[in-house]
């Protein structure tokens, strides 16, 4: 039986389609090691949102091949698809195959165990690309799981290779995802979060829309919480929030992406959205959802970005009132046209806006968690990796803490209602509201 290690950087799709990755070498008999010095195959899953992303995929492939000079190496992922030219000159690599032909990984990584010839599987996307039929049904948490139902992206934002390494949107067709879904259940997981590269996407290919896909979840016996992935502002209609709310486990967590808090900056990232949109559906969903939360990434350090553009990006953070941000420096893309862009912000600038944004992020962070104490949520707990605390989510994503009492007793993959009565930097603390 062969022993085979895998290394995930980026995104919740990436994770998945690693977790579906992992599944296929399953039912071909490879065993799946937590050991990395003893692996005889390793998959290396990549990301390339940053130029940061490739630099840790290359540090990695680098590092492996110098602990495992005689072990397969196969690097797939966003990297390889976004720069093939670059990306086949990586002699430590043995496999080289981008985002494509996942379904075909296995018999790639046995053909250069029996034989070790080279191979490089590397071809564009067509505008026609289907979803490909790749599913996962187990996971470690076994409590949550996330399920990808939705690729490619057809927005073209100013500083992202996204499009150039996923393709063009398409969706996973609603009866596989039917099927996932009940595996998925049977295998006792409690919560689905519906994940995709522009998820709000999802269905137009044939009319749908992403609700379906949660209607779908809520139908499925044995599901009892499904969230979002993240959202993209403009593509969130009245119809969808009102679906979702007649959903009882839906958890009104919304992930909506803003980047900017300036107009200036988001016409000159291609953003589909203005500011005072991006507030007025916050609004919008905080009169159908009152418990919401929302949370966001935002860039610093765009080029052209001034410093006044940067304190209406702050200032708009501030209004928001998220309950969480991802805070990160531009990053100069090969290809994009912000690589192109006259007007470079300097990295030390870059570094000083990131601290502000990052400050205003974190006090953002913690008068949510304020307004939380007092409330009753009810709670999905997880695996057990403390003696002293039960850890687990409210429906808004909150991380909620009560004492274990008893060390020898599991809440694991249980929904109990919690007072909470206290906040910390990160989490919330309470009390299960009966004995547990």
């Amino acid at each position: 039986m062969y022993k085979i290690y895998f290394i995930t950087f980026g995104c919740k799709v990436n994770h998945y389609e690693t977790e579906c990755m992992k599944e296929l070498f399953r039912q071909a008999g490879f065993e799946i090691t937590d050991e990395e010095e003893k692996a005889d195959a390793v998959v290396i899953n990549s990301c390339t949102v940053t130029s940061s992303g490739d630099s840790r995929a290359l540090t990695a492939l680098r590092r492996t091949r110098e602990a495992l000079p005689s072990a397969v190496i196969a690097l797939t992922g966003c990297y390889p698809q976004a720069d093939p030219g670059e990306a086949g000159k990586l002699t430590e690599a043995d496999i080289i195959a981008g985002t494509k032909h996942r379904s075909g990984i296995v018999d790639m990584v046995c053909s250069c165990l029996e034989d070790r010839k080279r191979i490089v599987e590397l071809s564009d996307y067509s505008s026609d690309e289907l979803f490909e039929p790749l599913k996962c049904t187990r996971f470690d948490r076994n409590t949550r799981a996330f399920v990808k139902i939705q690729d490619g992206c057809n927005q073209f934002c100013s500083y992202c290779m996204i499009p150039y390494a996923r393709g063009r949107c398409r969706s996973k067709p609603l009866e596989v995802l039917r099927g996932e879904i009940r595996e998925i259940a049977a295998n006792g997981v409690r919560e689905i979060v519906l994940s995709g590269i522009n998820l709000c996407f999802y269905g137009r290919e044939w009319g749908g829309d992403l609700a379906d896909a949660a209607e779908i979840c809520a139908e499925t016996a044995g599901i009892e919480r499904i969230r979002l992935g993240s959202l993209e502002p403009e593509m969130m209609s009245d119809e969808l929030l009102a679906r979702l709310k007649a959903l009882p486990q839906f958890c009104p967590q919304f992930h909506l992406s803003l980047q900017s808090g300036c107009d200036r900056i988001l016409k000159a990232m291609n953003r589909r959205y203005n500011a005072a949109e991006y507030l007025a559906l916050t609004q919008r969903i905080r009169s159908i959802f009152p418990d919401c939360s929302f949370t966001t990434d935002v860039m610093v350090g765009f080029p052209q970005e001034t410093g006044a553009d940067h304190a209406e990006s702050l200032d708009f953070v501030r209004k928001i009132g998220f309950a969480k941000v991802h805070v990160f420096r531009y990053s100069r893309r090969k290809g994009t046209r912000a690589d192109k862009m006259d007007g470079q912000v300097p990295e030390s600038v870059k570094t000083l806006r990131w601290q502000e944004m990052t400050s205003a992020a974190e006090k953002s962070r913690e008068e949510y968690l304020r307004s939380l104490v007092g409330r009753t949520v009810p709670v999905l707990f997880e695996r057990e990796n403390s003696t002293e605390f039960h850890r687990g989510y409210a429906p808004d994503y909150t991380l909620i803490k009560i004492s274990r009492k008893n060390p020898e007793k599991s809440l694991r993959n249980q929904i109990i209602s919690v007072i909470i009565e206290e906040y910390g930097h990160d989490c919330c603390f309470g009390s299960a509201v009966a004995d547990v």
